[in-house]
C-alpha cells in the first residue's frame, strides 16, 4: 500500500505509484516502525531534483529493490521543500557522518527517529566507490538484526552531540569593521576569470550580491560594485540564464556559467530579480534592466499559479532527459529560422557543431549584445525560437506554493514595479500576498505550503515568518494599505513567542512536533536562514512602523551573522545585507515609497 496519493506535494505524488510501501512523514510511520521493530528508511528530495529522479527510476520503481525496502524497513518519503525542518536535522546528521550532503538524501533511523546510517544517492549497481543500494539495504538489515545495541547507541550519540551543538548567541549585529572584513574576504574568494565565487559547480550568489550592493550603496566601494557587476554580467550572458524566456537555472555545473543544472527555482529568481533591479539602479545599465524585467516576466509567465501565488520550481528533466527542452544544434536553428537566420543565430548564441552540452547540443549563450543594426533581427529571432521551443515537450512544474519563497517574490516584484514603473508587477505581488493571507495564515500562524489554494498541514518555519513579514512590510510601503503592516506585526509577534529562546533563534516553533533535535542553523544557503529572514522582517517592520523594539530584535538575530562575517561571509549573505541596511539609510534599503501608495 502506498499512502502518498492524497499528498499536496508534487514530489510525493511522483512516488505514489512506486511499488515501495511509502509512508508520509508523521507519527503513524514511527508507530509502524515500533510495531514491526524495524528501522525507518527516510528518503528526502524534491520534485525538480535530477538525481532524485535517477534514484527513483533505478531503485524505487524496481520491484526487487522495493520488496527489499518493504521487508526490512518502514519507508518514509519527505519533500524537503515542504518540511525543511526534517530535511535540516537529517542533513546535519548526513554531513556529520559522511562529510557531505545532497539530494536525494537517504537516512536509516531507529523507530525513535535517531539516524544511525546516512548517505545521498546510491546507484543500482556499485560504481565509483559507491555501494549499490541493494547492498546498503542488506548490510543495514543485517546490522539491525545482529548488532542492535550498537546501532541504537550510534543513534543516541549522534542525537546527543547534535542537540548540544547550538550555543547561546549574544552580541550585536555586524558593525562597520566586520562588514569591511567580510567584503575583503569575499574579494579573496572572487573568481577573477569568470566572476562569482569558488569553482565548479557554481551557484548564483544572490544574497552575497545583495550584501555587496548594499555595501556599495553605503560606502561607495568600487570593489564591491565591481564584483557584483562582473558576476551579474557573466551569469546573464551564460547558459545558466535562459536567453529566450528569461529566468535563471539553479546552478552551473562548470566554473564558466556555461552549462546549467536545468531546474529553475522560485527562490533563486526572486532573489536575483532584486539583485538585477538594484544593480540597474546603481549603474543605470540597460542590460541589467532588461535581465531584471525578463526575470520578472519569467515569474509571471512560468511560475504564477491560478490562485495568484508562485509555484516553487520547474523540473530539471523533461521526459526523463536533462535539458531536452532547452538545448539546440546548428541544424535545429537553421530548421527553425531558415538558412541565413539560423547561421546567424548559431554564431550569436554560441551554438557549435561540437556542442557545449551533451551529444553535440549547446545551451544558448549571449557573449555580447547585438550590434545596433542587428537589434531588430535579434528580437525577431528570439521570439521565433521561443515559439518553436514551446512546441517541444516541457519540464514539469512543481505547483506547490511555499510561503517563504512567495514572500521573497513579493518583495522582489514590488521593488521591480517601483524601479521600472510597471504597476502590473505590483498587482502580481498583491495576488501572491492575498493568497498567503487567505490560505496560509490564521491568527498569527502560517502554514508553509499550499497547492491549488488548499493549505497543507506543514507548519511554517522561521524562514516563512521572516520572509513573508518582510514582503508584507514592503508591500505596505508601496501601497499604503495598512492590512499588510498589521499582518506582518502578527507574524513577528509569533516569532517572538514561538521561535526565540535563551540560545537564540530556532527554525521550528516551540509547540511544533519534536524532532530528534531542534534545528537552529544561522547560515544562509540557497535561501535566507531563518534568523536572517527574521532580522529582515524585524528591520522592515521597525522602519515602516517606527518601532525601536523591533530594531532590538533585529540586532539580536544578526549576532550570528557577526560571527560569520570574517570566517564565512558567503554563508551569511542575507544577514550581512540586513546589517548593511542598519548602518545606512535604512528606509532606502527597505522601503520603496513610490507612485502606488494609496
Amino acid at each position: 500500500m502506498n499512502r502518498l496519493g492524497a499528498a499536496t506535494s508534487p514530489y510525493l505524488l511522483q512516488h505514489a505509484d512506486n511499488p515501495v510501501d511509502w509512508w508520509p512523514w508523521g507519527e503513524e510511520a514511527f508507530a509502524e516502525a515500533r510495531r514491526r521493530d524495524v528501522p525507518l528508511l527516510i528518503s528526502i528530495g524534491y520534485a525538480a531534483c535530477h538525481w532524485c529522479h535517477v534514484m527513483a527510476h533505478e531503485s524505487f520503481e524496481d520491484q526487487g529493490t522495493a520488496a527489499a525496502m518493504n521487508a526490512g524497513f518502514v519507508c518514509v518519503k519527505v519533500d524537503r521543500e515542504e518540511r525543511p525542518d526534517v530535511d535540516a536535522v537529517y542533513m546535519t546528521a548526513t554531513q556529520a557522518m559522511t562529510g557531505q550532503g545532497g539530494w536525494p538524501m537517504t537516512v536509516f533511523a531507529t523507530p525513535a527517529g535517531r539516524p544511525f546510517y546516512c548517505g545521498t544517492y546510491f546507484p543500482r549497481e556499485s560504481r565509483g566507490g559507491m555501494p549499490s543500494f541493494r547492498a546498503v539495504l542488506d548490510a543495514v538489515s543485517t546490522t539491525w538484526r545482529e548488532r542492535r545495541s550498537e546501532v541504537e547507541q550510534v543513534g543516541e550519540d549522534i542525537a546527543g552531540r547534535l542537540a548540544q551543538s547550538a550555543v547561546p548567541v549574544d552580541g550585536a549585529a555586524p558593525g562597520d569593521g566586520a562588514l569591511a572584513v567580510a567584503v575583503e574576504a569575499l574579494a579573496r574568494e572572487f573568481d577573477p576569470a569568470h566572476a562569482g565565487f569558488g569553482g565548479a559547480p557554481k551557484f548564483p550568489p544572490s544574497m552575497t550580491l545583495l550584501h555587496l550592493l548594499r555595501h556599495h550603496a553605503r560606502t561607495s566601494s568600487p570593489q564591491a560594485l565591481d564584483m557584483v557587476r562582473r558576476t551579474c554580467e557573466a551569469m546573464a550572458r551564460g547558459g545558466i540564464y535562459d536567453q529566450l524566456a528569461g529566468g535563471f537555472a539553479r546552478y552551473a555545473v562548470d566554473a564558466t556559467w556555461t552549462v546549467p543544472h536545468f531546474e529553475k527555482m522560485l527562490y533563486d529568481n526572486a532573489l536575483l530579480l532584486r539583485v538585477y533591479t538594484l544593480l540597474h539602479k546603481a549603474t543605470g545599465s540597460g542590460f541589467f534592466a532588461r535581465v531584471a524585467i525578463q526575470t520578472a516576466k519569467f515569474l509571471l509567465v512560468s511560475l504564477r499559479t491560478g490562485g495568484g501565488g508562485f509555484a516553487s520550481a520547474l523540473d530539471a528533466d523533461t521526459d526523463g532527459v536533462e535539458g531536452l527542452t532547452y538545448v539546440w544544434t546548428p541544424a535545429q536553428l537553421r530548421e527553425a529560422l531558415g538558412e541565413a537566420d539560423g547561421t546567424w543565430a548559431a554564431r550569436f548564441f554560441n551554438v557549435t557543431e561540437e556542442g557545449t552540452f551533451e551529444h553535440g547540443t549547446s545551451v544558448l549563450q549571449m557573449p555580447v549584445d547585438p550590434m545596433p543594426d542587428d537589434e531588430p533581427r535579434y528580437h525577431r529571432l528570439r521570439i521565433t525560437l521561443l515559439e518553436n521551443r514551446g512546441e517541444r515537450p516541457q519540464p514539469r512544474r512543481d505547483d506547490k506554493v511555499v510561503a517563504a519563497w512567495n514572500g521573497l517574490a513579493i518583495t522582489a516584484l514590488v521593488e521591480a514595479a517601483l524601479a521600472f514603473e510597471q504597476p502590473h508587477l505590483l498587482d502580481a505581488a498583491l495576488g501572491a500576498a492575498r493568497l498567503l493571507a487567505d490560505v496560509h495564515m490564521s491568527e498569527g500562524r502560517i502554514v508553509r505550503t499550499s497547492r491549488d489554494a488548499i493549505a497543507s498541514s506543514n507548519p511554517g518555519v522561521l524562514e516563512d515568518y521572516g520572509c513573508v513579514a518582510e514582503g508584507f512590510c514592503v508591500l505596505y510601503s508601496a501601497t499604503g494599505d495598512k492590512q499588510w503592516l498589521d499582518r506582518a506585526a502578527s507574524l513577528l509577534e509569533t516569532v517572538r513567542a514561538q521561535f526565540v529562546s535563551e540560545t537564540g533563534f530556532h527554525d521550528t516553533a516551540e509547540d511544533a512536533d519534536a524532532l530528534y533535535f531542534r534545528p537552529s542553523d544561522p547560515t544562509d544557503n540557497a535561501t535566507p536562514s531563518g534568523t536572517s529572514a527574521a532580522a529582515a522582517g524585524f528591520v522592515a517592520y521597525a522602519v515602516t512602523a517606527g518601532s525601536l523594539d523591533h530594531l532590538d530584535d533585529a540586532h539580536r538575530a544578526l549576532a550570528a551573522a557577526a560571527r560569520l562575517a570574517e570566517r564565512a561571509p558567503r554563508f551569511a549573505g542575507y544577514g550581512l545585507a540586513v546589517a548593511e541596511a542598519l548602518l545606512s539609510d535604512v528606509p532606502a534599503a527597505f522601503v520603496c515609497p513610490g507612485p502606488f501608495c494609496a
